[in-house]
């Protein structure tokens, strides 16, 4: 799957996401496309290396502190990207594991493969 549909297909996500949510407002298709393109990059920047620095508290709890990371990468998100606002950390960790569960299944559909 190339680079761009995956692009796209986390800004579907991101709108689906945002659309359900209330406490989550977006400006349009474009803020969007920036917010996948944003999130995408801090997943592969920053994330690996918050997780790798909270690896204690990480194996302490079972995992459950990256969905931690993932709020605070929401919100950094809505922080630097206009268009984009999150009400609060209790909602960007909603807002992340609904956007987890959309793009899994957006990605389902559009590979093909189960």
């Amino acid at each position: 799957m190339s680079i761009i549909l995956k692009w796209l297909i986390s800004t579907v996500a991101v709108i689906l996401a945002s659309y359900l949510l209330p406490g989550v407002a977006l400006a349009g298709f474009w803020a969007a496309l920036w917010v996948a393109l944003f999130l995408g990059l801090i997943n592969v920047i920053i994330k690996p290396i918050l997780v790798i620095l909270t690896l204690p508290i990480n194996i302490l709890t079972l995992g459950l502190f990256t969905f931690v990371i993932n709020a605070l990468l929401i919100l950094l998100a809505s922080s630097v990207i206009q268009g984009f606002s999150v009400s609060g950390f209790w909602i960007a960790m909603l807002f992340s594991i609904i956007l987890s569960i959309f793009t899994y299944l957006l990605n389902m559909v559009f590979s093909g493969k189960e």
